[in-house]
């Protein structure tokens, strides 16, 4: 095979990948999107095996069939509430793989080479960095959501003085590495200090984070999981790579983007954990303008409401994921269609803990795509509907983010459920 046409192949790839990440954008072309995304890294494997020659090396396929095993078993087992959890811990595999190829590289060159190219050492040390530090903040990540860590923050004492320090100390390295390159002894040295700050890094930037900015949390960790394969692609010269990578990064940080505005955060403060600490509470004067004055009082039972009712909006929310309600919520839909009513639910960028759980929560009920409605498109209709059935539903709601500026969701875009005219909360606790 030609480097022109492998050139071109991994072009057409790469065009494969990114048309696959923006059909799953839309819950209709999601399924689809996957599997093209799918098969596109599917035949980049096959085609890189192909042009450089490794075909034969028959470890390569064993190692393969254990891969899809695990692959295969988590996909049979892990269950849909556990799907947050599972995406922050295969962002850090991904990171795993990029760090060691890294690690690999640099090994690579202390062996009967005494000089290199300045380049490929700088990417390797970089892509152990990148790579670690995706790793030990995914593993934070996931075991906060699986509960086997703490959800609150967790703040040391100067912790912001320790992740400027840590990372100073990254930006250093990679300084050193640049200036060893004739020095093939201080590899070994490099890879154990590199693999060691960036894990250290990676936990302390994860751990201060709380479950109400994991979303945030997890798909930054998504995008730094693609620029640690870009960066580990540099290093070996695969462009197919980087290119995978870089589409991977880049749209893990659009992500990143939309999720902060969904949460009025700015990205930096994510960073340096200002989301995370406590807040001052609120003034009595913005208690006062956060009460909602309530509407008069409809004398109808519930049961009359919903029944009499032509249009509901349901509002699900990281409750249901718990309560694993999801089906239940399912069947009492298709009893308000069956009585003529109009159903429809409300999917805020951020309810869950993770972008698209509610999605994939009702897909896994089987709730009609056509029924589901993006927070933008569904604000102008909860001042006309008849009813709106919250279950388990909060911050993403709650109306004290229009008003009460000390409060931690002060300014936070929110579903406009206060302007129905009957409202119905279902709280896990």
């Amino acid at each position: 095979m030609g480097v022109t046409v492998y050139y071109i192949i991994c072009a057409i790839l790469a065009v494969g990948v990114l048309l696959g990440i923006s059909f799953m954008s839309k819950v209709k072309t999601a399924v689809m999107g996957n599997a093209l995304s799918a098969i596109s890294l599917f035949a980049g494997v096959v085609i890189t095996l192909l042009f450089n020659g490794i075909v034969s090396v028959w470890s390569i396929y064993l190692y393969a069939i254990i891969g899809v095993l695990i692959g295969s078993f988590l996909a049979l087992r892990v269950k849909m509430i556990q799907m947050p959890q599972m995406v922050a811990l295969l962002n850090g595999v991904g990171g795993l793989a990029s760090g060691l190829v890294g690690i690999l590289t640099m090994i690579g060159i202390g062996m009967g080479e005494t000089s290199y190219p300045i380049f490929v050492l700088i990417t390797a040390v970089l892509a152990i960095l990148v790579g670690m530090l995706t790793l030990s903040g995914s593993l934070v990540a996931a075991g906060k959501l699986h509960a086997i860590l703490p959800q609150k923050p967790v703040v040391w004492k100067n912790h912001p003085l320790i992740l400027n320090l840590l990372l100073i100390s990254m930006l250093a390295l990679v300084v050193i590495t640049g200036f060893s390159a004739e020095i093939s002894g201080l590899k070994l040295v490099l890879i154990i200090v590199a693999t060691v700050i960036s894990l250290l890094f990676g936990y302390a930037f994860a751990i201060r984070v709380g479950g109400a900015d994991m979303p945030i949390t997890i798909s930054l960790l998504n995008s730094l999981s693609g620029v640690a394969g870009a960066i580990a692609g540099m290093a070996i010269s695969d462009i197919l790579l980087i290119a995978v990578g870089g589409i991977v990064g880049a749209s893990g940080l659009f992500l990143t983007q939309i999720m902060c505005r969904a949460m009025n955060r700015s990205l930096m403060e994510i960073l340096t954990g200002k989301t995370s600490v406590a807040t001052k509470p609120a003034t009595k004067k913005t208690e006062t303008v956060a009460v909602i004055k309530p509407k008069e009082v409809d004398k109808k039972s519930p049961f009359e409401t919903l029944r009499n009712a032509k249009s509901v909006i349901i509002v699900p929310g990281y409750g249901m994921a718990l309560a694993q309600a999801q089906h239940l919520v399912r069947q009492l839909a298709d009893n308000l269609e069956a009585n003529g009513t109009e159903v429809k639910y409300a999917i805020h960028p951020v309810a869950g803990r993770m972008p698209g759980h509610m999605n994939v929560l009702l897909a896994e009920a089987d709730v009609p795509y056509e029924q589901l409605y993006e927070m933008d498109n569904i604000n102008p209709e909860f001042s006309t509907t008849d009813a709106v059935i919250i279950i388990g539903a909060n911050d993403v709601l709650n109306p004290a983010a229009r008003d009460a500026v000390d409060t931690p969701i002060y300014g936070m875009p929110i579903l406009d459920v206060d302007k129905a005219s009957n409202i119905f909360i279902c709280n896990y606790d």
